[in-house]
């Protein structure tokens, strides 16, 4: 038989992963891997009013429910057991049962539908009881697999789910459920579902601990238990509003629940979740909250008139002192990654900012007295942050350096809020500069592909006019990594490289890079430098019933699209056309805003490189880059040149 040769790349290069393969061999793609928290998190689902988890002293976790108990008949395609098929096919699931808007869970977490087949797949053992029908049914798995086929053993009363994992080490950096983390799990659980009983109980040699939860205030209650013990300057706003079945621009039963409160020692800080679902890093939802507690703060002092003539407040000024709580109720949510750690969904702006605005204007126009006590806070941050920026202001101009003529500069002059976009020609560049934050984003035009100077030394990088440029722009010379740079002068903290979504646009990218990465690696370092991502492909979907209203959605590359499109059918969308943009200035500004611009809903990579991995970056640069390695880089391309995208 015919074996292919080390290096080559042919037909029997290719391997095609089955079954959970895929989740075993990159587990990290699907789940957290510090710890097996993630995995124990994705058993812990239903509709139940009692939820008991227990951390056995053998490392294993049990999760009992008495919710509905997960169907045991035969699945109609796949022909086994449904709770079989739930624990060994990626992509199965009752959320994905959503076409006449009465799935199972039509406000579950995600699509991705992987969450208790990557439990099963990164576990050693796990066991599965199922109460329904008045039957007690069990199943077994080990590494995926099914060891013991689905059996009746007995008769049983009531309803529920019964699991135990035992999760396996050798996928986790510990192979320790971290109990206080789990705790705080289980905590919010109890929150955001009124009248639900938790428990968690430790075994041990020493005797088994038993916490339990369990709040009949809701957020409020919480919002409270976060504050540990500080008492708000103005009474909590606690409410919630969801859409009705007549609302044009959501679909009934989407909303936000929240609770929030003004404190002496808050830092904008709380907590979001998404159906259930805790976001530590925030996102779209949290982004509109923050817009709408700013639009109605600042609106209850337009019509006071208590802003001191010539102060500009933010939403930072706004925000400083909330803590907030935060339940939204979405169909259909995108997060960043399976972990679902943060909401990307555009709409999720649109949600909060919609619910929470017009009831927390409300409130404080019913709450004069309270209300002037949070405008006040608001304006004294204000004038704090106006202060403090004088002592770090930079010179626009000066009679020794003059800005770039073509640098549409921004108003701020704090660098901690401007951000330096570098795009792609004067065409895109005119799209930029109409849809940016003039307040916030410079926008500097940068003509062809440029220079390549990872064999220039400084010096002469600096003979190239659009080098220059930016060099004057950012206020920090050409530099090493060793050299004493004054960062006062710096005048931008996010330097984004903006260039199209094709070839041509990652060519510039990569010129740009190499020369950050030569002449400007301080600037990596302290993680100033980002890559902007625009979409290459628009989908413009129509409406598919009541539920689902009509829709623009954006994807940056060939396979997102066919991902997009297949999330579509299984919705239950029929009709959609698809526009490909070939570059950002073809885009409408208020598109670019939306997709590239706007930190709310944008995407935008820190560019960073561990010091362990600089060796290997300037190996692969030299390859690349490096005129006298043209030989090298033709063999390389034409070897592994498939495996680039995952350089």
């Amino acid at each position: 038989m015919a074996t292919s040769k080390p290096g080559s790349y042919d037909e029997s290069s290719i391997r095609v992963l089955k079954g959970l393969e895929p989740v075993r061999l990159r587990p990290g793609q699907f789940t957290r891997t510090d710890t097996p928290l993630h995995i124990v998190q994705e058993a812990i689902a239903g509709a139940a009013r009692h939820l008991a988890v227990t951390l056995h002293a053998d490392r294993s976790v049990s999760v009992v429910d008495d919710g509905r108990g997960i169907p045991v008949g035969p699945h109609p395609v796949e022909k086994t057991p449904v709770v079989e098929a739930i624990f060994t096919i990626l992509y199965s699931g009752g959320k994905f049962d959503k076409t006449t808007g009465a799935g199972a869970y039509t406000y579950a977490g995600g699509l991705h539908g992987v969450g208790v087949s990557v439990t099963n797949a990164l576990s050693t053992r796990l066991e599965c009881e199922v109460r329904r029908e008045g039957k007690l049914h069990r199943i077994v798995f080990a590494g995926g697999e099914v060891t013991e086929r689905l059996t009746v053993k007995g008769k049983a009363t009531g309803t529920g789910t019964s699991v135990r994992i035992w999760p396996d080490p050798k996928y986790f950096e510990s192979p320790e459920v971290p109990r206080e983390p789990l705790a705080a799990l289980l905590r919010t659980k109890a929150v955001l579902l009124p009248g639900l009983k938790v428990t968690l109980t430790v075994e041990s040699a020493d005797g088994d601990a038993t916490q339990e939860w369990q709040y009949r205030g809701g957020l409020a209650d919480y919002l409270a238990e976060l504050a540990q013990g500080e008492l708000p300057l103005a009474p909590v706003f606690a409410g919630k509003n969801h859409a009705t079945e007549s609302d044009e621009t959501f679909a009934e039963g989407e909303g936000v629940e929240w609770a929030l409160g003004w404190y002496e020692t808050a830092k904008g800080e709380g907590e979001a979740f998404v159906n259930l679902i805790p976001t530590p890093l925030g996102g779209t939802h949290v982004s509109g909250l923050r817009s709408a507690v700013f639009g109605a703060v600042t609106a209850f002092i337009d019509h006071h008139s208590l802003l001191p003539k010539g102060l500009k407040l933010t939403p930072d000024d706004v925000c400083r002192n909330l803590r907030y709580v935060a339940s939204v109720r979405m169909l259909d949510p995108q997060f960043a990654a399976q972990t679902k750690d943060k909401l990307t969904s555009r709409e999720g702006v649109r949600l909060a900012e919609r619910m929470v605005r017009d009831p927390l204007e409300i409130w404080l126009n019913q709450h004069v007295a309270d209300a002037k006590t949070v405008a006040e806070l608001a304006i004294r941050q204000a004038q704090a942050r106006t202060r403090a920026a004088k002592t770090v202001e930079r010179k626009r101009s000066s009679s020794v350096v003059m800005l770039p003529g073509k640098l549409a500069d921004c108003e701020s002059s704090d660098p901690a809020e401007s951000e330096l976009f570098l795009v792609e020609g004067d065409s895109a560049g005119g799209s930029a500069k109409m849809a940016r934050n003039k307040e916030s984003q410079a926008i500097l035009p940068l003509r062809g592909k440029g220079m390549n100077v990872w064999e220039k030394d400084a010096a002469q990088a600096l003979e190239n006019e659009e080098i220059r440029d930016l060099t004057t722009a950012l206020g920090v010379p050409p530099h090493g990594l060793d050299d004493a740079l004054d960062w006062t002068k710096l005048r931008y903290g996010t330097v984004a490289i903006m260039s199209d979504a094709d070839v041509d646009g990652q060519h510039i990218q990569t010129l740009l890079l190499t020369l950050f990465f030569r002449h400007f690696p301080q600037l990596i370092a302290r993680g100033h430098v980002h890559v902007a991502c625009p979409p290459l492909y628009r989908i413009d979907v129509d409406a598919a019933g009541k539920k689902r209203g009509a829709k623009k959605l954006y994807a940056m590359d060939r396979a997102e699209l066919l991902s997009w499109e297949d999330r579509l059918k299984k919705e239950g969308y029929a009709n959609w056309k698809v526009g490909r943009f070939k570059g950002l200035g073809e885009m409408d500004p208020p598109e670019l805003w939306e997709t590239t611009l706007n930190p709310d809903t944008r995407r935008l990579l820190r560019v960073t490189l561990d010091e362990v991995d600089r060796p290997a970056a300037i190996e692969r640069f030299n390859l690349l880059m490096a005129k006298a390695r043209a030989g090298a880089r033709r063999e390389w391309m034409e070897l592994r040149g498939n495996e680039s995208e995952d350089q």
